[in-house]
Order: C-alpha cells, then sequence, then structure tokens
C-alpha cells in the first residue's frame, strides 16, 4: 500500500456523484456534483471553493462546464435539468423530466445541451432559446434502461460533433447521429455503465467503468482496445469510476471498496493502493496536466492525489 496525504475538499456533506476538470486560460476548474442539492466549483489545482449553485431540490448527478465555462448544465433528481450561468451563478433556465436526470453534455460549441437519465429518452435542448423548456430532440433508447452517463464527441473525434454517446444500465453505449435522429453504432459492456469518460487526446480512448472491470474503446476504430480486471473487493455495480491519465500510461480508478488504485495501462497491474477515503469512491478523474487527479467519494470528500 501506497502512502500519500492528498489535499482534503470539505464542504459537501453527502455522497459525491461526479468530477469535471475544465482547462482554462487561468488554469483547471473541478466542478463537483453531490447528493446534498449543492453543484460546487473549485480550483482545480488547489480545491480552493469558488462558488456553488443553489436551486436544486433533490440530488444533483452531475455538474457540467460548457468548454468557455461561461455555462454551468447539472442533472438532478428532482426531475430537472438546470442552466446556470458559470460566473455569477444565476439560474438562466430550467428543464423539466418526468424522471430523475443522471447525465448533461455540452455540445462542443456551447449551442446545445443533451440530457438523460431514468425515462431511457435522449433530449437535445437548443441554446439559443435556452429559456424554452421544450428539447428540440427526443430520442427514446432501443431498448427499457435509463441513461446514466452521456458525452458529446468534440470535434478531433471521428464520428464528428453531431454525434452524442450514450451509457446506460443495460450495459450498451450508444453513439447517436443527431443530425438522422438514429444510433450509428453500439457497444457493450458487462454490467450497468457506471462512468463514461472520454478523451480526444489521449487517442480518442473511451474509459468505460462497468461491473468489476475498466475497459476501454477507441473511437476512431470503433472497436474495444482492451479491459483491466479489478482486483478482488473492488467493482462499479453501484458506484466508482476510472479516468485515464492523459498520457494515456496510466489509469486511476475506485470503486465498491475504501481504496484508490492507480493502474499500469499497458499491463493492467496495480501500481498504487491509497487509503484516505472513509466510504466507497464513487467519482475519479485527472486534470488536463495531468500531474494530479481528484476523487470523491461517500464520505462527502473531494480528495486531490499526486500522479
Amino acid at each position: 500500500m501506497s502512502r500519500q496525504i492528498p489535499i482534503v475538499c470539505p464542504g459537501h456533506t453527502r455522497p459525491l456523484a461526479s468530477l469535471q476538470y475544465l482547462p482554462t486560460p487561468s488554469g483547471p476548474f473541478l466542478t463537483s456534483a453531490c447528493h446534498d442539492k449543492c453543484p460546487m466549483l473549485r480550483r482545480g489545482t488547489t480545491g480552493d471553493w469558488v462558488g456553488t449553485w443553489l436551486g436544486h431540490k433533490g440530488a444533483v448527478w452531475e455538474a457540467e462546464l460548457d468548454g468557455r465555462a461561461n455555462l454551468c448544465a447539472t442533472a438532478s433528481g428532482d426531475f430537472s435539468a438546470c442552466l446556470w450561468d458559470a460566473i455569477t451563478g444565476e439560474q438562466l433556465a430550467g428543464y423539466p423530466h418526468k424522471h430523475i436526470v443522471k447525465t448533461v453534455a455540452f455540445s462542443p460549441d456551447s449551442g446545445r445541451l443533451a440530457t438523460g437519465g431514468h425515462e431511457g429518452v435522449l433530449r437535445v435542448f437548443d441554446l439559443s432559446r435556452y429559456a424554452d423548456p421544450n428539447p428540440a430532440l427526443s430520442l427514446p433508447l432501443p431498448k427499457k434502461a435509463n441513461i446514466t452517463k452521456s458525452h458529446w464527441c468534440g470535434p478531433s473525434s471521428s464520428p464528428g460533433a453531431d454525434c452524442i454517446l450514450t451509457g446506460d444500465s443495460s450495459g450498451l453505449i450508444s453513439l447517436w447521429d443527431v443530425r438522422s435522429s438514429s444510433v450509428a453504432a453500439t457497444y457493450a459492456v458487462s454490467g450497468a455503465v457506471m462512468d463514461m469518460e472520454v478523451r480526444e487526446y489521449a487517442a480518442d480512448t473511451m474509459t468505460i467503468c462497468a461491473g468489476d472491470k475498466i475497459t476501454f474503446f477507441d473511437l476512431k476504430a470503433g472497436a474495444k482496445v482492451k479491459e483491466i480486471q479489478c482486483p478482488k473487493g473492488m467493482h462499479f455495480r453501484e458506484e466508482g469510476g476510472a479516468s485515464l491519465r492523459p498520457d494515456g500510461k496510466k489509469v486511476a480508478a475506485g470503486g465498491g471498496d475504501l481504496w484508490v488504485r492507480v493502474f499500469d495501462y499497458e499491463s493492467g497491474e496495480v501500481l498504487e493502493t491509497l487509503k484516505g477515503h472513509h466510504g466507497p469512491i464513487r467519482c475519479v478523474r485527472y486534470e488536463p496536466g495531468g500531474e494530479t487527479y481528484a476523487t470523491g467519494s461517500e464520505d462527502g470528500t473531494i480528495r486531490l492525489w499526486r500522479s
């Protein structure tokens, strides 16, 4: 077991649900979604608190900044997604749904917002009419399941900027062509998708956490690249996440136990096992420079670790 003293970021009072880094000219920012209904914004390198978006009446499952760091979108258990001014904290719009919303994703040009959740419907909102609560598109999943994660493909991904990836509770990852309102491709894993990360700068690699494996797909080739088997006690059946370091050499992950683990990407060998959290790990993300990574836990804290 490795020894390391992480930076502890208090402030949340319930289990964490997601973390997201965004690089900016003034340094990276870190957003966090939490069951305490209060998504937060922090400085990515120090963990210093910047602000909280207040207004949700249920657990917040995901919080994401747009590429310009001007807008924030949140997905909540109060059956809504919200759009916020990321600078002032003002709520700009609310998008009612018929069930829990688990995920939000901005288009690369910040002009559209995708949402998904327990309805099993992918919705796309036109942000040029951000006050309009009606989606421009509503696309039901091919089979009944909950949408757990989403990602809008960026300009460098071969599918193009008009495609959205969704992961669901049946273990299916779907690539949606927004222009034709159809599923262009699917990928399968064994277990509900608990986490999905797409890093265009890491050879368009998609990292999926499901069951007791971390699975990697090459989006350009449209094929599974490899899997890392979790050690005994670690799993992604109810929570957990993994993040590929920007240089593609290491994978930080945490799941159903209290340990944070760092794997060698090529061999799958555990390089570090770190203890610090007092509850299962629910989300993990490397910062854009790859020098540190953040973990969020059921214990209500975020911890920043040296890579």
